[in-house]
């Protein structure tokens, strides 16, 4: 795999695999993740031929969010609150169609999966059997200087050695990132270092960026806070990432509990009540969407990591047994693959992610992460664990009832375990705009526009009298208008040249205008309806529209 020419290793507990050209696989590396970068101070990085292309810039896509009204800062007008987000008319309309999607693909189509709607806040018991209280937390650093706070896991350290005497001169400390920030922050505190030690700009060795959690506190009396810019960091503490709040009238430890962190153990605490009402027999699932809230040290790359967002998981419990777990965990793998195929994401910026070792949590048998290449590099977009039966057996022996199934065929008794598919809404949002940020040329100029799968896109069609005031033109658009807002949410445009107008929806990534013309009313010859993508343009008879675009959106002829 290429990385804008440098080399990087993984020496962590998991590999990366571009694309789905190959299946999972388990790699023994070691468990200490290590960048290593060449880089000079002298002169810029060598590029080399990029691996994938057309990756936006972040800052086109949260300026695009921000103009169309996709997602806003929360609480803007008090000058925003870091780590929340508003979604608007667009954004609200996307973020729905991919629930929907979601659940029609996962459970309504499913004869397996049931769905539940779980409370926000558990009773807080809850949160000490799962783990959450004692074992929820990031590393945390603290700038004693700015007073400024880091998670320790996202900081990458390393040492600065001339290329000439071999003579380490200092540390940098960076941000996580894509190779190229990472590279270009550690050139700049080197260039700071060099002035400070009184020495001429020099050639040196290659940066090995290790994780500042690994750092011995020799290392960390050295290593400089990225806000001071001196040895200011305190040493890793872990910080629990639950919110806590109050129930009922009372301001005492009583009445403490938390807004859940996951939905998964809505699930959990629900596995018999749902068994006992639905008639499923295992194997089956238990799906659900809902809000979750974790108190992030830095919530950052816009609502790729943020403090309340929402989730889309399913339990999937099994039985036992190393014969059974890895065939449903591929089945799962091989299922949500297609699924965000379905809607729309680029499968080159698409990879895998096989845990292992100490990447992996210590109640999991497996996990594969499926990840996505965002503009600030490759990332986590979802995860597929099989989790054996811990959380079911830790809330048996937290609330003393049994959570047993009952096999009828066998007569014996067990603790399913189970397989749980998680999903991000709000990463696969920001992973489908970037899939579908497109530009081309029509008619020799620039076009920008998202290429949105026709299923989730927000706006499904825009109809356009040819002339706003031409009643007989505007009188047909409006009844056609009327008819398509009984299925799909579509918009009326009659304003501007008809060029403009299909400039607009393209923006928006409406994937079909539908325009009303002359024709349409003097020779009962339908509308024209024009592909955003190709920009096409086809004659539909009226009467034939609502088919011709329930074939393209929703899949089936009418």
């Amino acid at each position: 795999m290429k990385f804008s020419g440098m080399i990087l290793l993984l020496l962590g507990g998991s590999r990366v695999a571009n694309a789905f050209t190959t299946k999972p696989r388990t790699l023994n590396i070691a468990q200490t993740a290590v960048r290593q970068l060449s880089a000079t101070v002298e002169s810029d990085v060598t590029k080399g031929e990029a691996e994938v292309t057309n990756i936006p810039d972040m800052e086109e896509i949260v300026s695009l969010c921000k103009r169309r009204g996709i997602i806003f800062p929360s609480s803007e007008i008090y000058n925003g609150f870091a780590g929340f987000f508003d979604y608007g008319p667009l954004g609200a309309e996307l973020k729905k169609n991919i629930k929907d999607q979601w659940w029609k693909t996962f459970v309504t189509q499913r004869e397996d999966v049931v769905g539940l709607d779980s409370s926000i806040i558990h009773n807080p018991t809850t949160w000490k059997s799962s783990g959450h209280l004692d074992g929820f937390s990031d590393p945390m650093v603290d700038c004693k200087e700015t007073k400024l706070r880091f998670r320790a896991d996202q900081l990458f350290y390393s040492p600065v050695i001339l290329k000439e005497s071999g003579e380490k001169i200092g540390y940098i400390c960076v941000h996580e990132g894509n190779d190229d920030d990472m590279v270009k922050e550690a050139e700049a505190q080197t260039k700071v270092l060099l002035k400070e030690k009184d020495l001429k700009p020099a050639s040196v060795e290659a940066y090995s960026f290790k994780e500042l959690v690994g750092a011995t506190e020799e290392e960390m009396a050295e290593i400089p806070s990225p806000a001071s810019g001196k040895p200011t960091l305190t040493m890793p503490r872990d910080f629990n990432l639950m919110f806590e709040t109050r129930v009922g009238a009372a301001v005492d430890s009583d009445n403490i509990a938390y807004l859940r962190p996951e939905t998964a153990q809505g699930i959990f605490i629900n596995f018999k009540n749902v068994l006992g009402t639905s008639r499923q027999k295992i194997p089956f699932g238990i799906a659900q969407i809902g809000k979750a809230f974790r108190n992030e040290i830095t919530p950052r790359n816009f609502i790729f990591r943020s403090r309340e967002f929402e989730q889309m998981e399913v339990e999937y419990f099994i039985e036992g047994g190393d014969d059974v777990w890895p065939v449903q965990q591929q089945k799962w793998i091989d299922d949500s693959k297609n699924f965000l195929l379905s809607i729309g994401l680029r499968e080159d910026l698409m990879g895998w992610d096989v845990h292992e070792g100490d990447g992996l949590a210590h109640y999991a048998r497996a996990c594969t992460d499926i990840t996505f290449r965002f503009p600030f590099g490759e990332q986590e977009l979802m995860g597929i664990a099989a989790r054996g039966n811990y959380d079911l057996t830790q809330h048996s022996e937290g609330s003393g009832k049994s959570l047993e199934y009952f096999d009828e065929q066998t007569k014996e008794k067990y603790l399913p375990h189970v397989i749980e598919p998680s999903l991000g809404v709000d990463r696969l949002a920001l992973a489908i705009i970037c899939s579908a940020y497109a530009e081309d040329e029509v008619g020799g100029e620039k076009r920008n526009f998202l290429k949105f799968d026709p299923k989730i896109a927000p706006i499904k069609a825009v109809v356009l009298p040819l002339l706003k005031n031409k009643e007989a033109l505007v009188g047909v658009a409006r009844e056609l208008f009327e008819r398509l807002q009984k299925r799909y949410n579509v918009m009326w445009d009659a304003s501007g040249a008809i060029g403009r107008r299909y400039r607009r929806a393209d923006e928006v990534g409406v994937p079909f205008c539908i325009t009303v013309d002359f024709e349409t009313i003097e020779d009962d010859a339908g509308v024209t309806i024009r592909d955003r993508d190709t920009t096409e343009q086809v004659r539909v008879p009226l009467d034939e529209v609502i088919p011709y675009l329930s074939k393209r959106i929703d899949g089936f002829d009418e």
